[in-house]
């Protein structure tokens, strides 16, 4: 009789055989099977400690090897590993995405990633990402290479929309958005300029919330332009860390 463990295991495996089957040989399948089933006992990314809960037939020594000679010498398709995730999530798409970078040191190297993530109930699912070759701010080109790639991968119906911080503005990014219809939430900075085609009038976007009180929202019901993109505006009114509205 199979155990519970065993059973999430056989489970597993069947789906790393549906992702990776046409891709990658049944010893190399079951091997991550056994890699990703130790992270989440070891619940660390460290080899020592993955290789003794890695495969219980064998010694340490010898899962040792394995994982460092897979590690250093098997290159991934980092596509496969995306659609691994993508059929993992529990719940069917359209999925909240949300474009973020990231920026670390590694000794003297700057590390820095342009990442779009799946939300799924406040988690952040990474799906792919773009190694950038500097430090600093994404491109217009880089961001919207990074969508493309999401979309030829799992479509542009599966996006309910995006969500983005004020890093990720401008014009051509904006026009991007709109010309392939994706839905965006993306922060703007308060002194943006609003321009009203309505009564041709142009705002600080400031002014135009400066009715909330504090932990108060609004939006506007009618587009505004921001540079030559027309979208819609919401804002809110929030405590900063000082304490200040």
């Amino acid at each position: 009789m199979t155990t519970k463990v065993e059973s999430k295991i056989s489970i597993l495996n069947d789906t790393l055989i549906s992702i990776f089957g046409k891709s990658l040989n049944l010893a190399r399948i079951k091997f991550i099977g056994l890699f990703i089933t130790a992270l989440c006992s070891a619940q660390t990314v460290c080899f020592e400690k993955l290789a003794i809960y890695f495969d219980h037939t064998a010694k340490v020594d010898s899962s040792l090897r394995r994982i460092q000679r897979f590690i250093s010498e098997f290159k991934l398709d980092l596509d496969l590993i995306a659609k691994l995730i993508y059929s993992l999530l529990p719940h069917d798409p359209p999925y909240s995405l949300a474009m973020d970078r990231t920026n670390w040191k590694f000794g003297q190297t700057n590390i820095n990633f342009l990442v779009i993530a799946i939300v799924y109930d406040g988690v952040a699912f990474p799906i792919l990402f773009k190694l950038l070759p500097k430090f600093g701010n994404s491109s217009t080109k880089e961001r919207i290479n990074l969508m493309n790639h999401y979309i030829n991968l799992f479509g542009k119906d599966s996006i309910k929309f995006l969500l983005a911080d004020r890093e990720f503005i401008g014009e051509q990014w904006m026009k991007y958005l709109n010309t392939n219809k994706i839905k965006y939430h993306v922060r703007i900075r308060n002194n943006f300029i609003a321009f009203n085609k309505k009564n041709q009038r142009k705002y600080n976007v400031s002014r135009l919330f400066s009715h909330l009180k504090c932990n108060q929202s609004d939006y506007y019901r009618h587009a505004f332009y921001i540079g030559k993109q027309k979208c819609f505006i919401s804002g809110s009114l929030a405590k900063s860390k000082e304490g200040k509205p």
